[in-house]
């Protein structure tokens, strides 16, 4: 999962970076390993900033964007999915033939290796990473070469889209743009990953449009008129022209990704017609009914408060307290500056991440016993975890309570939760679940009741991607592709284990196993990547990127 923004302005004379850097804070939850701008200038010159790292590093609280001219331009946030933590594979990608292409890509491919081989063996294109977004930008740009022209027009963009549109399965939602010609927004045929675009009134009379992955960044920028970008369609918007929407390819699908409304997206968020914050409330409700018939009355009784695991799962909480006529206690505060800086490698260090972000209030939970809600359960760690501190804080007995279904199954389409193994809903029941995270009983929503909570808010969605909870995916899936995305995901577990080690040697609190880790693959030593070991610190090759440049 990631943010993408793509934004063209009427006044070719205003900056795009400055608002493309404050919408990315405001889609800041959707990426926090790297994030990037990309901008086109007069003359169709694209500069560019990208780099491992949240918006405020990167951009040096602002600092950078001075050196990012032009009126119109992308930006990406990235959370890992296929492909490594490499700084090279920070988007916005780009290509200089044909014509100057840009793209953010949000999504995942299921057919990359396919992919990559064509564009090897048939289209002579080099692809420089691992990442899925470079090789559709690629598949793009081949397509449109193919065109021969000295210029294109917007029929030579559609054309292209199609076709690849035709070679590339997965769910995925892209922006783009080209040198001194406009920007483009698409979507898969399934839908499954959102993109919205919106309109404001710009200077000297014209229009600014922004494309973006959530339709809060829209709202806080002023853009109106928000339109969901159809399955399978393509929206192309030329400089001073106004968006020219086609369907590039037929839609298979409306399937929008439930994880999106469970916990990705802000609660102010609308997608496909979908409040996620009155999603949320209806998951409470359907929630509560489970509770009630799965606890029944006499426990029910007993408890005391239904506490929030904040903060996506709040609104639900408060719901799931209201329906059962148990107080509602927001009694684990959230440390808002934590972010990402104490992650380390070991089980014992991510214990200690769980209550350095977390504080559970003994006051409000000594002598009590406890409903604790929470958005999911994924490995099972942190929610071990809160489970102790509610018991170190005086719980008497803790029920646990997730807002989705157990989750079984990997996640194809551009969310890297975890290693299917590594599941802690994998091959256990209920009951076993309860006694892994020691908790006095787990229950689940169910997947109608999920489906339910989100479809009768817009019942034109007749369909959702449910594949992590059910293993029944929208897109045909080859057998042989969970074998290649789990291999993917443990060498990219590998280099942040790695990445870890090297800041726990740097903080001096490295134990034995950390120092060993962060010595692998140097001094002779045999790395597992043939590939170029660990490129994370390597600088991309791409053109103007101020990013790689520590001033």
């Amino acid at each position: 999962m990631c943010g993408i923004l793509g934004l063209l302005l009427a006044d070719q004379a205003e900056s795009a970076a400055e608002y493309l850097h404050e919408a990315l804070y405001l889609l800041q939850h959707r990426g926090q390993d790297a994030c990037g701008i990309a901008t086109c200038a007069g003359g169709g010159r694209i500069f560019q900033c990208k780099g491992n790292g949240m918006a405020g590093h990167v951009f040096q609280d602002g600092r950078r964007i001075r050196d990012l001219p032009g009126f119109m331009g992308l930006g990406h946030l990235r959370y890992p999915t296929a492909g490594s933590s490499a700084n090279a594979e920070a988007q916005p990608f780009y290509v200089n033939s044909p014509y100057g292409i840009c793209f953010a890509h949000n999504g995942n491919l299921i057919n990359a290796p396919e992919l990559r081989n064509y564009l090897d063996h048939e289209a002579h294109r080099h692809i420089n990473t691992d990442s899925d977004s470079e090789t559709l930008l690629n598949i793009f740009a081949s397509k449109l070469q193919e065109t021969g022209k000295f210029r294109v027009n917007e029929e030579d963009i559609f054309n292209s889209l199609g076709e690849m549109f035709a070679m590339c399965k997965g769910g995925y939602a892209t922006v783009g743009m080209l040198a001194g010609f406009g920007i483009i927004g698409f979507r898969d045929p399934h839908g499954i990953r959102p993109l919205i675009l919106g309109e404001r009134k710009g200077a000297k009379g014209g229009m600014d449009y922004m494309f973006a992955s959530e339709s809060v960044a829209l709202d806080q920028l002023d853009f109106i008129n928000h339109i969901n970008v159809k399955p399978g369609e393509a929206i192309i918007i030329r400089k001073g022209g106004k968006p020219i929407h086609k369907q590039v390819h037929p839609q298979l699908d409306y399937a929008p990704d439930l994880f999106e409304y469970v916990y990705f997206a802000r609660p102010d968020t609308v997608i496909d017609g979908i409040s996620v914050h009155r999603s949320r409330q209806n998951m409470g409700a359907y929630l509560a009914g489970t509770i009630k018939r799965q606890l029944g009355p006499e426990i029910l009784k007993s408890i005391d408060i239904v506490i929030p695991i904040p903060e996506t799962s709040n609104t639900s909480a408060l719901i799931v307290a209201q329906d059962l006529g148990i107080p509602y206690c927001p009694a684990f505060i959230k440390n808002r500056y934590i972010f990402r800086t104490f992650i380390m490698p070991g089980q014992k260090l991510r214990q200690k991440t769980v209550r350095r972000k977390l504080n559970a209030m003994r006051t409000e939970i000594e002598g009590r016993n406890v409903l604790l809600v929470d958005d999911s359960i994924v490995r099972g760690t942190t929610s071990k975890e809160i489970v102790q501190m509610a018991r170190d804080a005086g719980a008497l007995k803790v029920y646990f309570a997730s807002c989705a279904p157990p989750i079984r199954h990997a996640h194809i389409y551009g969310i890297d939760l975890a290693d299917t193994k590594e599941l802690v809903a994998y091959g256990r029941t209920e009951a076993e679940i309860a006694e892994v995270i020691c908790a006095d009983a787990v229950i689940y929503q169910t997947l109608p009741d999920l489906i339910a909570s989100c479809h009768s808010l817009n019942p034109a969605i007749k369909n959702f991607e449910h594949g992590v909870f059910s293993g029944e995916y929208v897109t045909p899936v080859d057998t042989g592709y969970f074998a290649q995305l789990e291999e993917a995901r443990g060498e990219n577990a590998k280099l942040k284990r790695k990445e870890a080690a090297i800041n726990a040697v740097a903080a001096g609190v490295a134990s034995p196993g950390d120092i060993s880790a962060a010595l692998e693959g140097t001094n002779g030593t045999a790395s597992n990547r043939n590939n170029g070991g660990d490129v994370s610190e390597r600088m991309d090759i791409s053109i103007h990127n101020i990013g790689d440049y520590k001033s």
